[in-house]
């Protein structure tokens, strides 16, 4: 008896493993079959987590393509996928969109990039365009740092580096005493490392003391955010690292009661609080990814695309919170006419998709 079953459990096993295989080796024929078929052409879109810049990156990518004629249910039909930050689920949703359902996958953010381009390696890769990426020439995927065409046949995009050093120059003509500034982040992230190698240097620089603590995961933010306080942070930098960024509203209620500002290259983070942002506007970001998707959409071979770093900003300023800030922090009035709006104690002068909706 004991025999049979362990027969009956090994031919199940070898039955699965062959249906594995067999599966695996038709992603190629599987996407042949559909050159042929009339119908949508199915997109994957996929983001790492629910946060605000990775939320208009995505808007500003199916705005794009809807403007190119790739509307949901007509040209396309667009399935979307979100990690929620787990990097499990973030490894499932790359193995479920790579098996060969979709003729294109679009990423948003480096977590997905590289998520999807690891599980993306079949001898008939589906083409990939990828954004909202602050490194992609350290992001592991083949992206030659020095060449900027040299990179997977079957995947192009833009790279998006957050604006450190511009990010620092404004916090010093803001408090021209600021000597020490706080970093929370986690070294998991390949894109906080770039972005924090960057600060950096420019704190160096500029003589600025940058006092780093390390938070692995949302719950750890706080503490981290106290440890650098302790340590004698006058401000805190929001470097783009994303596991703080899920925890900003935190972070920066954690900093506003010992009187520390938080600054962001996240905009729309002054409506919880920060003193400023002055980042990527993302939603633009992604309609520069939508548009290069169509254009793959279109026939454009992604081999043909340089990966390049393509970040238009925008400054937001918080005026309300400055009487709780410890030192002497004020928006000089070159500092007002640079900026895109402000929050003041008065109300908010925001662009329009940062506003607060007006209960009716």
């Amino acid at each position: 008896m004991w025999e049979l079953f362990k027969r009956l459990i090994l031919g199940l096993a070898l039955i699965a493993a062959c249906s594995g295989i067999l599966l695996y080796s038709d992603r190629g024929s599987r996407r042949e079959s559909r050159a042929g078929r009339s119908g949508p052409v199915p997109v994957a879109l996929v983001q790492f987590a629910s946060v605000g810049a990775l939320d208009d990156g995505v808007r500003g990518v199916i705005a794009a393509l809807a403007d190119r004629g790739y509307s949901d249910g007509g040209k396309v039909h667009l399935k979307r996928f979100n990690a929620e930050g787990d990097v499990a689920m973030a490894n499932t949703i790359a193995r479920t969109v790579t098996t060969g359902e979709f003729d294109l996958i679009v990423t948003i953010s480096t977590n997905s990039l590289q998520t999807v381009a690891n599980a993306n390696q079949s001898a008939h890769p589906i083409q990939h365009v990828f954004g909202l990426v602050s490194d992609p020439y350290a992001a592991g995927v083949g992206i030659d740092p020095e060449d900027h065409r040299q990179h997977p046949a079957h995947l192009a995009g833009y790279g998006c580096m957050p604006p450190s050093r511009e990010v620092f120059e404004m916090a010093r003509r803001m408090n021209p005493n600021l000597k020490r500034v706080g970093l929370v982040w986690n070294p998991a992230e390949s894109n906080s490392v770039a972005a924090t190698k960057a600060g950096r240097a420019v704190c160096e620089d500029l003589g600025i003391e940058l006092i780093e603590a390390n938070a692995e995961n949302a719950a750890a933010v706080i503490e981290s955010t106290q440890a650098v306080i302790s340590r004698g942070a006058e401000g805190i930098w929001l470097s783009g690292d994303v596991t703080t960024i899920q925890a900003a509203p935190a972070l920066i209620a954690t900093a506003l009661k010992s009187g520390v500002p938080v600054f962001s290259v996240t905009p729309g983070n002054v409506k919880a609080g920060t003193l400023f942002d002055l980042g990527g506007d993302y939603v633009e970001i992604g309609r520069t990814v939508g548009d290069l998707a169509a254009d793959v959409l279109e026939g454009k071979p992604p081999a043909d695309v340089p990966v390049e770093n393509r970040l238009p900003t925008l400054l937001l300023l918080n005026e309300k919170i400055i009487p709780q800030l410890r030192g002497t922090w004020s928006f000089p009035p070159d500092v007002r006419k640079e900026s895109a709006g402000v929050i003041t104690a008065a109300g908010e002068q925001l662009p329009e998709r940062f506003r607060t909706p007006v209960a009716k």
